[in-house]
């Protein structure tokens, strides 16, 4: 509490005039951030041309956000800070999950994705996927970069999901995004 008031300038009763403790800032942060990647997401999903180019630029999303955050927050936040976990849970069940599931649809429809696909439990489990990335005891951050590990299991649901036309967007997003690399 002491590094936040000096952070913010302002006395420890102030803040707590606001707060009641830093489990409620905490709270409050996770509303905050949880709402701007909610919008961004939406943003993505009615901007993007089809369900592959959302799933890439929402992963792109997400590893922007990666790098202004230590990995193992969600683990910390889990473990310490059981509202605030509440929270992330409510918002990957009422708004991530969901999004999944309409880009899984669409994908089908579009006959990008394949059609024997069980789309609540594809959207479940791609969702699972990326909490696990977070998981410092599975990936320990010593050992692997957690940008690079959310990038291959994103890489390898997405190409488990993909028809014969899905394989041929997939790709040339793929290939464009080894040319902006190497330009870069």
């Amino acid at each position: 509490m002491d590094d936040i008031a000096r952070e913010i300038g302002i006395s420890k009763k102030t803040i707590y005039q606001h707060f009641q403790d830093k489990e409620a800032i905490v709270e409050e942060v996770i509303k905050h951030e949880l709402e701007k990647l909610r919008a961004d997401m939406e943003q993505i999903e009615r901007e993007a041309d089809n369900p592959i180019e959302q799933m890439l630029q929402a992963s792109r999303c997400l590893q922007r956000e990666m790098n202004n955050v230590n990995p193992v927050l969600l683990f910390d936040i889990k473990k310490y800070c059981h509202n605030g976990w509440e929270l992330f849970q409510s918002h990957k069940h009422e708004h991530v999950i969901k999004s999944v599931r309409r880009n899984l649809e669409k994908g089908i429809q579009q006959g990008l994705y394949r059609e024997d696909l069980n789309v609540d439990l594809m959207a479940r489990l791609h969702i699972e996927q990326i909490e696990l990335v977070f998981d410092p005891t599975v990936f320990p951050i010593n050992q692997y970069n957690p940008v690079e590990v959310k990038t291959q299991v994103l890489h390898h649901f997405l190409r488990g999901l993909l028809t014969e036309k899905g394989f041929q967007l997939y790709n040339q997003y793929v290939d464009q995004s080894v040319i902006e690399a190497k330009n870069q």
